[in-house]
């Protein structure tokens, strides 16, 4: 194995996974982890008569939206268009 790569397991539920990990993803992957047994935990407190399957789907989908609104705010095409937009009209300016 890789020096860079190391064994863990991590509990999510109380389920066990062992994984291989880069070991400058420990701290993320541990995170993540409990950031799901977090949002588990509180599903099951608010709606206590979902069977877990259910919970897991719920938690699935907050996670993917959050991660699509985060993925949506980084996106910068726009402002590459507009840039690139802006620089062709100095150009023609410049260029007269």
């Amino acid at each position: 194995m890789d020096d860079d790569m190391i064994k863990i397991q991590l509990t999510i539920g109380n389920n066990p996974f062992p994984l291989t990990i880069r070991r400058s993803d420990e701290e993320m992957v541990r995170k993540a982890a409990r950031q799901v047994d977090n949002l588990t935990n509180a599903y099951k407190e608010h709606y206590p008569e979902l069977p877990e399957v259910r919970i897991l789907q719920m938690v699935a989908y907050q996670l993917s939206l959050e991660g699509l609104k985060e993925k949506g705010r980084n996106e910068t095409t726009p402002y590459t268009d507009k840039i690139e937009e802006l620089a062709k009209l100095i150009d023609d300016c410049i260029n007269r």
